[in-house]
């Protein structure tokens, strides 16, 4: 090791903070998780410019081994920082959980360095040693405690996946917590999702990019008709004060200044009307208009976005819509939590009377509701645990207040840790197992709330939560069989949840719920369905309930994303089994899947195209079979 080292090591580490500082902020879902990575690292600068204008040389082996490691991990940091910035912000809250546990290394690896690296014995001043020491609890707690995703964003996305559609009010919160709530931030969106499917493919997505189509078509509706509940009095002034319109910049063409009717993005990003752009290729140039880059290729990709924004601004007769309202500061008076009320309902709640603990359980779990600060508050002020205790009151309503209060806190992502560490999750199955109906019911959400932390999905696994839950799935209301089939759902993400749910019987119930589409809940069950399918038991356990039929009929008549999911189980159950390769082929399985080779999703096309040639094979082999 030579002498220059250390000295090359501090400079490095310099320009590698730098780099932090010099990042743009974050307006994705992932922003918290960025800015508290920037913030810290930052705060590491001083040390690092300490060690470069003083004299002493950093000579200790294990002080060098911990710059090093700093640095690798420092690099770590800046290519994730960098990719959750860029992309698709849709995306990137479909991969929340992936992203989360990335932030979660590189915090680990950069607070292990730092335990590496004496900063206490260098000679540096004092207030830098202080920095640098509270820079370093700050890694640590982060390190010990992973900060968990938006849990309502999560449960949004999760009802999506599962098939539903979103209503207005969820299609509000998305286009909210996304950022895409205007025109621009949805073209941006546009280009960002096609920029990755340009380099990466859509492969790279699987599902996902489904997901991702069928969320930003949702929220382009949303952005352009504006919020529902404006009056219809505004909006005939606006549209008075609009009768001859201009058309947005946007909307037209770069080439012939027109408004598209068929957009497409070339290479560097730019969109132009299809048939203008394609003259200026035919016409043999090899460089935007626009920018006058060279094109990387000719490949023309829809944008689809544009596309519907146009729409729907030309179905409006070309007059501009009102704004959404969404972020208006309207109606906020009185969201700061009153804490005099609070403290006065854990008082209640401490040493009341029977009456006393139910009411003030009841106006807990109201407040708890109404806002995020109240979520806070009462968390803050110590009501978690006594709520757990109300867990076991043997009075109904005030055990239906105590969880219920609890599912509310839940929202607030601190709160849920709290929640899990006074040992809430056996109780809360145990109110699942034998509380009342909407006691019941709303055990199930709270635990689908948990369950968005993966190490909670494992504990309320092993509580026995999902015994219950199926048989909510099955005797509960409408509403307690959503929330059931939806916890459920989650909880299967984890593998070992999978074994659990078929060993208690989870495929009856689900193969029962596609069989009977007056039923309302097929959506949720097929989606379960695909998930456990890819488990070896799960795969058994759904061959032995004679699914075939039902699938494919599923897959002739459903909705896209039932197709898809019913294609998907099709696929686990018959591969590799040439009997049920050719039951598919005998309830006329073939020319369903190759129908659905031509209009399915992409993942559906890729499952029933792959199914498709097994079942092909199988027809050979069957000769065999029977000659022997």
């Amino acid at each position: 090791m030579s002498n220059q080292e250390p000295s090359v090591l501090v400079s490095q580490l310099i320009d590698s903070v730098k780099q932090f500082a010099t990042l743009p902020d974050c307006r994705n879902i992932a922003r918290d998780h960025y800015g508290n990575l920037v913030r810290r690292v930052k705060l590491l600068g001083p040390l690092f410019d300490e060690l470069k204008d003083s004299e002493q040389q950093v000579n200790d082996h294990n002080d060098i081994d911990g710059l090093k490691s700093l640095k690798f991990a420092l690099d770590l940091g800046l290519d994730l920082l960098k990719s959750v910035n860029h992309g698709s912000k849709t995306f990137q809250a479909l991969q929340i959980d992936s992203t989360i546990n990335k932030f979660h290394e590189v915090t680990t690896q950069i607070e292990e360095a730092l335990c590496k690296i004496g900063y206490d014995r260098f000679d540096i001043p004092e207030e830098v040693k202080e920095q640098i020491q509270l820079v370093h609890s700050q890694f640590k707690r982060a390190k010990a405690q992973m900060e968990s995703p938006d849990s309502q964003l999560q449960k949004d996305l999760t009802m999506i996946k599962m098939g539903k559609e979103p209503d207005q009010e969820m299609v509000k919160r998305l286009a909210e917590k996304l950022h895409l709530t205007t025109i621009d931030d949805l073209r941006k969106e546009s280009l960002a999702i096609h920029e990755m499917v340009v380099s990466t493919g859509s492969g790279e997505f699987d599902s996902s990019f489904d997901t991702v189509s069928f969320v930003l078509k949702r929220i382009n509706d949303f952005v352009m008709l504006g919020n529902p509940e404006t009056e219809d009095s505004d909006r005939e002034r606006r549209f008075e004060r609009h009768r001859s319109p201009v058309i947005p910049d946007d909307f037209r063409c770069p080439i012939s200044l027109e408004l598209m009717k068929d957009p497409v993005i070339v290479s560097t990003g730019q969109t132009y009307e299809r048939s203008c752009i394609q003259k200026w290729l035919d016409a043999g140039h090899k460089t935007c208009p626009k920018t006058q880059l060279t094109l990387q290729h000719t490949l023309l990709t829809p944008n689809y976005v544009l596309k519907s924004l146009i729409s729907l601004w030309c179905e409006s007769n070309g007059i501009e819509l009102p704004k959404s309202q969404g972020n208006s500061k309207a109606g906020r008076t009185g969201s700061e939590c009153d804490q005099t009320s609070v403290t006065a309902l854990l008082e209640k709640l401490t040493n009341g009377n029977l009456n006393e603990k139910r009411a003030a359980a009841g106006e807990l779990r109201l407040l708890a509701k109404r806002n995020a600060d109240n979520r806070i508050c009462i968390a803050d002020n110590g009501a978690i645990p006594i709520l757990v205790e109300l867990l076991s009151s043997q009075d109904s309503r005030t055990q239906e207040h105590a969880v219920t209060a609890l599912l509310n806190l839940s929202i607030n992502e601190a709160n849920k840790g709290i929640i899990v560490s006074v040992g809430a999750i056996p109780e809360i199955v145990d109110v699942l197992k034998n509380g009342s109906v909407e006691a019941r019911e709303n055990a199930a959400a709270a635990l689908f709330s948990l369950s968005v932390v993966d190490e909670y999905k494992v504990a309320i696994g092993a509580a026995g939560a999902i015994p219950p839950l199926i048989d909510l799935l099955q005797h509960g209301t409408p509403r307690g069989k959503k929330d059931a089939a939806t916890a459920i759902f989650n909880l299967c993400i984890y593998q070992g949840n999978k074994v659990r749910a078929v060993r208690a019987g989870v495929v009856g119930p689900l193969m029962r719920l596609v069989r009977d589409a007056s039923g309302g809940m097929m959506d949720e069950a097929l989606a379960i369905l695909a998930i456990i399918a890819g488990h070896h038991e799960g795969k058994v356990a759904i061959g032995q309930a004679d699914p075939i039929a039902v699938l494919v009929e599923v897959v002739r008549t459903g909705a896209p994303r039932n197709r898809e999911n019913g294609v998907a189980i099709l696929w686990c159950v018959c591969a590799g089994d040439v009997e049920r390769l050719l039951s598919l082929k005998a309830v006329g399985g073939e020319d369903v899947l190759a129908e659905l080779c031509e209009h399915g999703t992409d993942r559906a096309k890729r499952k029933a195209g792959s199914l498709l040639e097994l079942v092909q094979r199988a027809e050979l082999v069957e000769p065999v079979v029977d000659l022997v």
